[in-house]
């Protein structure tokens, strides 16, 4: 019988099958073969002190120029690490030149190559050829851990200033590098410290204009501009803030011997003073306490220096930095150029800012006299329909408590508010009635407001003493020119027939005699900042309510209108006209 033979195309089809899987196992076996040829370089490295140059070789599968796979740059990394880790410590200094001994020469080129090493860590810290997130990790540990070491034992800042720098720089791996700072060493607290001198180092040189150009001319791969002060700003909120510890609690630090030890002439001074004393290398909370908060303030003023801030960045300052910035500075009144700046601007910049400088003004004796000018000038209908509305009413409420106000300027603010209530929605008339209330019974003195009588005959001969014309000015800018004292809540009287029934429900609050203080109480304006058209008509919805009939008639009516309805029309029906 005749044998059946392949078609020469199948042939063919099967030699380049078989071709190709011979290539792969060659290219596997080759990887395999030069994944144990670099795992024995650092084998000999690591035995023998005559392999010495089997480092030079090792780096430069480290260097991300060469491109190597990342198991090749792992299985070199933990080599390189293994030998330096117990020579570092001991290495002069990058600047140190060598003598004639060979040893020294030795021990600096040692040196070099370390800090060669270093140089490639950070380089392949931010390397987007790097696809494993597991090796970025072990790279940043590694790092770390020459940081921790590397200057004769002590903390390294200098490497550390360069990684944090490169890491700013990052346009795809700032957030990822940060991440795993704040996961793994900004628990410590000489990292955070070394942290914040990087940055506020990085800020102090930094031109935000000019930053753009130069960055491209120097690699198109580099942060610049706006992105620059976004990664600059989410480093400095990624910090956990400073908590004040007890005289005997112990601060976990990344490097035992850093910056927080007392210096040895210090140590030796307290000694003769007082041989009987005991005395510790670690500070009290109260002196580390002191170092941070310095270092915090100078990185935080520093970064508020830069301009312009993306307006996106602007905003989230603004309405974080009463409780992530104020309470952790060494003195929250440097904060005032800056918050008077965005106070001035107006708007929702003003709003966003309002907190932060109501706290400066309240806990801190900072003065600004055109505070209650800038708030009145807020008062606008869009104010009621602004994002951050609930915090503001809050701290109007808040800004407008002290007895101390005088009566133009309570009576301004109350009138002010009076004249919004004609034109906003019906969540904000609430709101206005709060706060209104809550004038009125804080300030007797404007309680005149309510029911204004002329006080003489010579008003009432004269001609712009008229009841009927309200001598409010409601264009003016200077609260002591307003004459809101020569006028009345007229408006507010006309919301007891608006036609939101929580409204003319609430505006009866306000016929109560608010003087008798005894007998009333303050409303909550938080109860009511956020409400909302949607938040009105869920609360009615809930309302139990008695049934009632909606309407009564004598008798029972036979047309849908009564003649007396159309007076002076006569109506005849179609039978009527034949």
């Amino acid at each position: 019988m005749a044998s059946i033979q392949p078609s020469p195309k199948k042939r063919k089809n099967n030699n380049n099958k078989q071709s190709t899987e011979i290539n792969k196992g060659n290219k596997k076996k080759k990887k395999n073969q030069d994944l144990a040829d670099i795992r024995k370089l650092g084998q000999q490295l690591l035995s023998n002190r005559s392999h010495i140059n089997n480092l030079p070789l090792l780096l430069n599968i480290l260097n991300p120029t060469s491109s190597s796979p990342p198991e090749f740059i792992l299985e070199a990394l933990l080599s390189v690490q293994s030998f330096f880790t117990p020579l570092v410590a001991d290495l002069p200094s990058s600047s140190a030149k060598p003598t004639e001994d060979p040893e020294s020469v030795y021990r600096v080129w040692l040196r070099s190559k370390f800090d060669e090493f270093v140089e490639f860590l950070i380089r392949l810290s931010v390397s987007t050829t790097l696809v494993e997130e597991a090796l970025r990790e072990v790279v940043v540990d590694t790092l770390m851990e020459c940081v921790k070491v590397g200057n004769a034992g002590k903390f390294h800042s200098s490497i550390y200033h360069k990684f944090i720098h490169t890491m700013v720089y990052s346009i795809e791996e700032a957030d990822t590098l940060l991440d795993l700072l704040v996961s793994k060493y900004f628990k410590y607290i000489d990292v955070c410290y070394f942290t914040y001198i990087s940055l506020e180092k990085l800020i102090r040189t930094l031109d935000v204009r000019s930053a753009s150009a130069e960055s491209e001319k120097e690699s198109p791969a580099c942060a610049s501009g706006e992105l620059l002060i976004r990664n600059i700003h989410h480093a400095l909120s990624k910090i956990p803030p400073f908590q004040q510890l007890g005289e005997k609690s112990e601060f976990e630090m990344w490097n035992a011997s850093g910056v927080f030890t007392k210096d040895s002439k210090t140590e030796t001074k307290k000694k003769s003073k007082d041989s009987k004393t005991e005395t510790n290398d670690v500070p009290s909370s109260a002196i580390i306490s002191k170092k941070m908060k310095l270092k915090f303030s100078k990185a935080w003023m520093a970064f508020l220096t830069l301009e312009p801030l993306p307006i996106d960045v602007y905003k989230e300052v603004l309405v974080t930095l009463h409780q992530a910035v104020i309470p952790y500075l060494s003195n929250p009144k440097l904060l005032s150029d800056f918050l008077t700046k965005s106070y001035d601007i107006g708007g929702v910049i003003s709003i966003m800012a309002l907190s932060s400088l109501f706290i400066l003004m309240t806990e801190h004796g900072f003065e600004y006299p055109n505070f209650y000018v800038k708030l009145y000038a807020l008062l606008q209908p869009s104010i009621f329909i602004a994002k951050h509305r609930a915090k503001f009413f809050q701290l109007l409420d808040s800004c407008l408590k002290s007895p101390l106000l005088p009566a133009y300027l309570a009576a301004s603010f109350a009138k002010k508010l009076s004249r919004l209530a004609l034109t906003i929605p019906p969540s904000g008339n609430l709101v206005v009635i709060a706060l209104i209330h809550n004038l009125l019974r804080r300030h007797p003195s404007i309680n005149c407001l309510v029911h204004q009588e002329e006080k003489d005959q010579t008003a009432k001969n004269d001609m712009s003493a008229n009841p009927g014309i309200d001598h409010f000015k409601n264009e003016e800018t200077d609260l002591t020119k307003t004459n809101a004292l020569r006028s009345c809540l007229w408006e507010i009287d006309t919301l007891r027939h608006h036609y939101c029934p929580p409204v003319s429900r609430f505006v009866l609050s306000l016929e109560n005699d608010l003087t008798v203080r005894s007998k009333t109480t303050e409303v909550a304006v938080k109860d009511f900042s956020s409400g909302s058209y949607a938040t009105i008509f869920r609360d009615e919805m809930r309302r139990r309510v008695k049934q009632v009939p909606l309407a009564f008639y004598k008798a029972i009516p036979t047309s849908l209108f009564s003649e007396s309805d159309f007076g002076g029309w006569t109506f005849q029906s179609q039978e009527q006209k034949q």
